[in-house]
């Protein structure tokens, strides 16, 4: 099975879990790291997710997860908040991140620069502009390592 359809599969079977508990599916991923799997759903709610939320969340998931058993190799479940940083990788983390501030960094350099900030202003299934310095700036989604939501302190 692939790593997105395993994302899918999941993300459907937490679907109706993260209804009951009351809170939102922000993104759910499957990813390889020093040699061990992970199973990552991050959710939110208004007011952000407290511990109880992710404890709750994780057993219902985890429960869901050994009846259904699709993936095929050893993993650990990591059920937790975005955080404040969140990372935008979807089109509804666009669509809900716009008039926000944010970073991002590009794989290549332009015009010698890697890393930017400013406010997203809009986005389509290849782009996203973000202002710079009142100034719009469009960069292709492929060419973006990453992008998240700036920290302010």
């Amino acid at each position: 099975m692939k790593k997105s359809e395993i994302e899918a599969k999941a993300e459907a079977l937490l679907q109706p879990i993260a209804e009951k508990c009351g809170v939102s599916i922000y993104d759910v991923e499957y990813v390889k790291e020093a040699g061990e799997w992970y199973l990552r759903a991050y959710i939110d709610k208004e007011g952000g997710v407290n511990i109880n939320d992710c404890v709750d969340v994780n057993h219902a998931l985890s429960d869901a997860l050994d009846e259904d058993d699709f993936i095929e190799e050893a993993y650990t479940l990591e059920v937790s908040s975005p955080g404040l940083g969140r990372q935008l990788k979807k089109d509804r983390h666009f669509e809900n991140s716009l008039g926000q501030d944010v970073e991002l960094k590009l794989f290549k350099p332009r015009d010698g620069v890697k890393e930017f900030a400013g406010t997203l202003k809009s986005y389509t299934d290849s782009t996203v502009t973000v202002t710079i310095n009142g100034n719009d700036e469009e960069f292709i989604r492929k060419e973006i390592s990453v992008i998240k939501l700036a920290l302010d302190f």
